[in-house]
């Protein structure tokens, strides 16, 4: 379903998100995920 579609997560650098996005590469394989977050030290 995932596969191959671009996923924008937003608030994804906190607890969730960050196990949302390794959820989503281990499960699916995504053609591109953005992370969009205000905190930007804590991108990575």
């Amino acid at each position: 379903m995932l596969d191959g579609k671009t996923i924008l997560i937003t608030g994804s650098t906190g607890s969730f998100g960050k196990r949302l996005v390794k959820t989503l590469l281990e499960r699916y394989k995504p053609g591109k995920i953005i992370i969009y977050s205000r905190d930007e030290l804590k991108q990575f």
